[in-house]
């Protein structure tokens, strides 16, 4: 494989590292929230025992479990691509020896 091409793929996969560590962050931060929203609905359906109540902690368990899933993704993600650099900054390396 050509360097030209070798650079490229590394600066590709450089930059979309970056990209998921920064919607990791964001997701993070939203995660935190959701979680704090969550418990409290859940703890307002436990006492107020209403349907509404209920559908609202539901609804919010839902958001919060779809953000814990796509932040095991990005990680996956991100340790990948990790993975797919390493191999090919090794590539680039022996073509220099």
């Amino acid at each position: 494989m050509g360097q030209r091409l070798l650079h490229r793929r590394l600066t590709h996969a450089s930059l979309r590292v970056n990209e998921l560590r920064e919607e990791l962050r964001i997701i993070g931060d939203q995660r935190s929230q959701v979680e704090s929203e969550t418990q409290d609905l859940s703890i307002r359906a436990l006492v107020s025992e209403t349907p509404l109540s209920e559908y609202e902690y539901r609804d919010a368990k839902k958001h919060s479990d779809v953000l814990i899933r796509r932040h095991g993704e990005i990680l996956r993600e991100i340790s990948d691509l990790e993975q797919k650099i390493n191999d090919l900054l090794d590539r680039l390396k022996g073509d220099f020896s």
